[in-house]
Parts: structure tokens; sequence; C-alpha cells
């Protein structure tokens, strides 16, 4: 697959696309892998029951993101102005770099603690991606959207499998003790998550932009008070936004919360691990063919499909009780992951004025990470209330289909993207 995609994309779209390698290596190994099942030892150690850790968890996760969407749309303008964008990615990835590698001289005992640090990574990581999204619409054109977003985020499952498997070779031939292959997880991800930005930083230059004509800051918020009032001319992505915020938080929730779940319903670490790579080596391929079948199917069918497909998750999800059927959701999740999140991303780059891509893509990133406040605090809430984290499965159903109707109202009537 590899020598097929080799030819289909100039050096600026792979540079742009191995960013999604580079930083999907947070995703796999701390959001969803080393962190929460670390988290859940020292959790444990401290006193703390299942229930208890899961919530912390979701509740940091929601203050995390809600930090992370309230500057959102701030700094996504700020990044439309000449000169901008690369340094306050660079400043984002490199906190999200170094809170990963902090991690490793934090010992069992400092739950708290470890909870912070977690959050500012994830504070880094967001905010990076908020210039990363947007600067799709540097690298290529209109038309090529779809397949340069999707297998981007292809190429991040698929990437991130390598760090993955290291850390598996010192977790199960246990050459060092726990704590020390732990940190050795922690260092694999800061340093690959660098190395492989790298790419970005010398081939992706920012071609679209606004002309500053005052200071940063008076002009950065005239331009967002003015992009509010502009919405009002574009329903379809308010519409589209709002469709966003509630089916992406289905995605979002599963994916920071299945870990601590599948603890919690008696899992082994390795079995949540091979879990794990299941969902990445489905969803490489499955990423990919989701970019292909939008050009014959178009963009706004492919995310119907991907949304239907968790709805089936979230009610297969309900009666979970053994590991294949933890392997069945994997397999599921991976067909559909990154295919529903590549595709959010590329259509919404050809619904917005491309003149103004940061600040457009700044509003959104605030609807993704306000959703992923909801879905986690839910499933925190009735976590703690029933002692049963499946449960929250119930309001994500509720919210992909809520997702699936505004999907379906945000039609455009025409492109913006010229």
């Amino acid at each position: 697959m590899f020598k097929q995609l080799k030819g289909q994309f100039n050096k600026a779209e792979w540079s742009w696309m191995f960013q999604d390698w580079a930083n999907s290596a947070y995703s796999l190994m701390i959001t969803t892998a080393i962190f929460p099942i670390f988290y859940k030892s020292v959790a444990d150690a401290g006193g703390i029951s299942g229930a208890d850790s899961t919530a912390y968890l979701g509740y940091t996760n929601a203050i995390a993101t809600v930090l992370t969407a309230v500057l959102a749309p701030f700094l996504g303008t700020s990044a439309d102005y000449k000169g901008y964008r690369k340094p306050l990615f660079t400043i984002s990835t490199l906190l999200g770099i170094i809170a990963v590698f902090s991690m490793m001289f934090i010992g069992n005992g400092n739950c708290f603690l470890l909870l912070v640090v977690y959050a500012i990574s994830s504070f880094g990581f967001h905010v990076a991606n908020i210039f990363y999204d947007s600067s799709i619409m540097d690298v290529t054109t209109p038309e090529r959207l779809d397949q340069v977003s999707s297998t981007g985020f292809g190429l991040g499952y698929i990437g991130s499998v390598f760090p993955f498997l290291i850390f598996m070779v010192f977790q199960l031939t246990g050459i060092f003790p726990a704590n020390v292959t732990v940190n050795i997880g922690f260092l694999l991800t800061a340093a690959w998550w660098f190395i492989f930005t790298i790419p970005y930083w010398k081939n992706v230059n920012q071609v679209n932009y606004l002309e500053k004509t005052e200071g940063i800051i008076q002009t950065t918020v005239k331009s967002l008070t003015a992009t509010v009032k502009e919405l009002k001319k574009y329903p379809h992505i308010y519409l589209f936004l709002f469709g966003y915020f509630f089916y992406i938080d289905g995605v979002g929730t599963i994916i920071a919360m299945a870990t601590s779940v599948g603890t919690d319903l008696g899992l082994s670490a390795n079995e949540l691990i091979i879990m794990l790579l299941v969902v990445q080596i489905v969803a490489f391929p499955c990423s990919i063919m989701y970019g292909y079948l939008a050009r014959r199917f178009g963009t706004r069918t492919m995310l119907f499909v991907g949304i239907a497909t968790y709805i089936v998750i979230c009610i297969f999800g309900l009666s979970l009780d053994s590991f294949t059927d933890f392997m069945i959701l994997a397999v599921l999740v991976g067909t559909a992951q990154g295919g529903i999140q590549g595709l959010s991303r590329s259509y919404f780059g050809q619904i917005i004025p491309r003149e103004k891509s940061n600040q457009f893509y700044g509003f959104y990133n605030i609807f993704g990470k306000f959703s992923s406040v909801l879905g986690t605090t839910i499933l925190g809430v009735v976590a703690q209330i029933t002692g049963d984290s499946l449960k929250g499965l119930f309001a994500l159903i509720v919210q992909f289909s809520i997702g699936a109707i505004l999907l379906y109202m945000a039609k455009p009537s025409k492109s913006y993207t010229n």
C-alpha cells in the first residue's frame, strides 16, 4: 500500500500527513494505552476505587478540553495572520512533548500530580492540532482535501503502532522493571512526536493568510468578532459545527475512556494492549479507503456511514462481557474511527472561506473539544452513580443520532473554498 501511495502526493502533502504519523503516537501511547493503565495502577496503589479513578480521568480530560476550547477561536484567529501560525504550532507542540517527557519523573503515589501533567500534555496536543488541521489548506487543493486528510489519519494509525510495538517488546519480555518500562514508553512517545514533526517544520509553510494592520491582539479580537457575525451568512457551517459537536463526542469519548472502562470490566493490561493494536491496524487501510470512497459517493455520505457504524458500536457495547466481545468492538471501531475524523476535517475545509482557514478551524476545534467535555463528564458521572461505566453509552447513541440529523441539514448550496 505504501508503494501505491508514494507517487500520489507532493512533498508538502507528505510532510503535512507525517504530522499525523508524529502526533498519533500521543493519541495511542498516552491518551489510550500507557497513561490510563499506568494511572489506574497509581490510583489503585493510592486506595482510589476503580469507578472514582475513571471519573477523575474523565474530569481531567474535560478540564483540559475546556481550556483548549475557550482559547481555540482566539488562537485560530491569531494564526490566520502572516508569520504567526508556525510559531504558535511549535510552542504548543513542544509544550505537549515536554509534558510527556516529564511523566518519566513522577513516581507512584502522585496520582493527582500525574493528572495535572497529563492535562498539560493534552492541552499542548490539542492546541497544536488547531494549527495543524487548518494548514491542510496550504498544502493541497480543494479537490484533494478528502484524500490527503484521510490518508493522514491512516498514516497516523499505522505510524503510532511502531513505538507501541517497541513498548510491547519491553513489557512482554520483562527485561526491565514495570516502572522503567512505562518510562521507556513515555520517552518513546516524546521522541517519536518530536522527530517526525521535523518534516512539517521544514516543508509546510503558510500560503493563505491575512495581513495585520494593527497590534496582533487588537486585530485578532476585531477579526474574531467579525467572524462570529459573519457566520450568519453560512448556515451550513454552523449547522455542521453543531452536528460535529454531537457525533465527534462519541468518537472522542470512546478513544479517551476505552482502556479505563476495559480495566473496570476486568480486562488485563495485555488484553487491552492487544485490543488497541487491532484498532490501529484495522484503522490504517480503512481510513485511506474512506478517502477514496468519499470521491465516489461523496464526503457527507461517508460521514453518515461512519456515524451509523458508531451507533452499532454503542448498541453492541452495552452487552460487553468478554475479551472476544472487546475484540469484535475493536474491529468495528477501527473500520470507522479514522474515516470519520479524517473526512470531518476535510469536509469542513471544503465549506469554509479559504483565506480564513485558521480562524474557522478554531471554531471547528472549539466544537470538537467541548463535545469531549460532554461525553467524558457524562461517562464519569454515570460510572460514579451506577458503578457501571457502560451505561453511559445510551447518551452517546442519542448524541450520534442528533449529529446525523444536523449533518443532514447542513448541506451547503455552494463551495466556499475558492
